[in-house]
């Protein structure tokens, strides 16, 4: 009878840990406002996605701040470089997922960077994006940087900006 509600103890405490992470829905817009691009003192890394646990694309979702990227066009000094939803599982220990868009050219792409999720009581991401200028050959000629860390509430739409660059991101519990 002791040996049963000792495992019935320890069940207890290690159960909670396993089922820890949920499941959210991650939406992000990358937008450039009006002016001339501002020039990173670096291009973008050849190893811009070290670390990373998977791809949005895997888990491609259907985005629903539709509305907001529309407000963002170029009448009214935007430009949209991305904009793409996703599942993923998030908890304690940090998520590191890679975030692209456009055509790969020698391993890079216009719109490329990491997205590092964890949660406890409140969402704490740390964002490392990079848009990229090529020349008429493919080659990485230019970068702009989006780095960016905050702490999000689940289900709000939080607005970050760098210099002429801005993210619209929103996290919701699925």
């Amino acid at each position: 009878m002791r040996a049963l509600r000792y495992v019935a103890l320890l069940l207890s405490l290690v159960t909670p840990m396993a089922f820890a992470d949920g499941l959210y829905q991650v939406e992000l817009i990358i937008f450039r406002q009006a002016g001339e691009p501002i020039p990173a003192s670096q291009t973008a890394p050849d190893d811009w996605a070290a670390g990373v646990q998977g791809s949005a694309a895997d888990n491609a979702r259907g985005t629903a701040l539709n509305g907001e990227a529309a407000k963002l066009n170029q009448n009214n000094g935007y430009t949209v470089l991305l904009h793409q939803a996703w599942q993923q599982s998030m908890g304690e220990a940090p998520t590191k997922i890679a975030v692209n868009s456009g055509n790969q050219q020698f391993g890079h792409y216009p719109v490329e960077g990491t997205l590092s999720l964890k949660q406890v009581r409140f969402v704490d991401l740390d964002a490392d994006f990079w848009i990229n200028q090529f020349d008429a050959t493919g080659m990485l000629t230019g970068s702009e940087r989006l780095k960016r860390t905050a702490r999000l509430k689940a289900g709000e739409l939080t607005y970050l900006d760098h210099s002429n660059l801005g993210m619209l991101i929103r996290i919701s519990p699925l």
